[in-house]
């Protein structure tokens, strides 16, 4: 019987090979812990960035412009400009805008420059005020010039004045061919004053530059059609480009042969 059990019992291992057992355990223990602390890790760094992203998209929705309190809601078009495919697409929105043309300009600008700051922008702009001041001229633009007071005519002075040293201004048109002329009666040049700040955080490239300028005459050529030339200028000075292409020293007009509509012309040339 002795010599039964002993025939049909194992062999006890050896203590090399329970070494090595016990230091695949121990290894696979130390993995399964690394495996613990990087999906612990990872799951804290997803709400951390998940926490930062909300708070940066509340950020931006507290850019967005607050209308005026005494402003009325109205149906405007927004002509949104997509990087992707290089066109522009309407959308209307529901925004209130004041009552004066130069600040519903603005108001309308501000509005439409704010959504391309969005995360979900399909033609991303910096964040932050754009425009600081939109005004508006008559078209056609007039020089003054002074000249002498007509014959018989009241001065206003002591009756004592010589009346040939006496002058006054008067509206002159302007001798260039090539002259602001509005298409219609009423037609209006429209001045938008940037801020640097914007401007220079700005994308640099041929086709961003030209659909942030596409978009901002399409929009105006939208709902304000009186608007028919527009101008720009960064803090009140006159600048070369917007963000080394577009050209911001010449006039555009609001209007360009359908090119809002249609993304198949650049508003106008840009520098390479």
């Amino acid at each position: 019987m002795k010599d039964h059990l002993q025939e049909g019992s194992q062999p006890a291992p050896s203590s090399p090979h329970v070494s090595v057992i016990q230091e695949i355990q121990r290894r696979q223990r130390i993995v399964f812990w690394c495996l613990i602390v990087c999906i612990v890790a990872m799951g804290v760094l997803l709400a951390a960035e998940r926490h930062r992203e909300r708070k940066r998209i509340e950020a931006l929705a507290d850019q967005m412009p607050i209308d005026a309190p005494t402003a009325v809601e109205e149906t405007v078009t927004l002509e949104l400009a997509s990087d992707a495919d290089g066109t522009l697409r309407p959308e209307t929105r529901q925004i209130a805008l004041p009552q004066a043309t130069n600040a519903r300009v603005k108001a309308l600008l501000d509005h439409l420059l704010a959504y391309y700051a969005l995360p979900d922008s399909a033609h991303a702009l910096p964040p932050g005020p754009a425009v600081a001041e939109v005004f508006l001229l008559p078209l056609p633009v007039v020089g003054y010039v002074a000249s002498p007071l007509p014959p018989g005519a009241h001065s206003g002075t002591d009756s004592g004045a010589d009346p040939a040293s006496v002058r006054t201004t008067a509206p002159v048109s302007s001798s260039d061919p090539n002259a602001l002329q509005p298409r219609q009666p009423g037609g209006e040049l429209a001045v938008i004053d940037l801020l640097s700040s914007w401007v220079n955080q700005h994308p640099s490239g041929v086709e961003v530059e030209s659909l942030t300028l596409r978009s901002i005459l399409g929009t105006l050529h939208a709902n304000l059609p009186q608007i028919e030339q527009v101008r720009f200028l960064v803090d009140g000075q006159t600048r070369e480009t917007l963000a080394g292409h577009a050209d911001l020293l010449r006039t555009y007009p609001t209007a360009h042969d359908n090119a809002m509509q249609t993304g198949g012309n650049d508003p106008g040339p840009a520098k390479e």
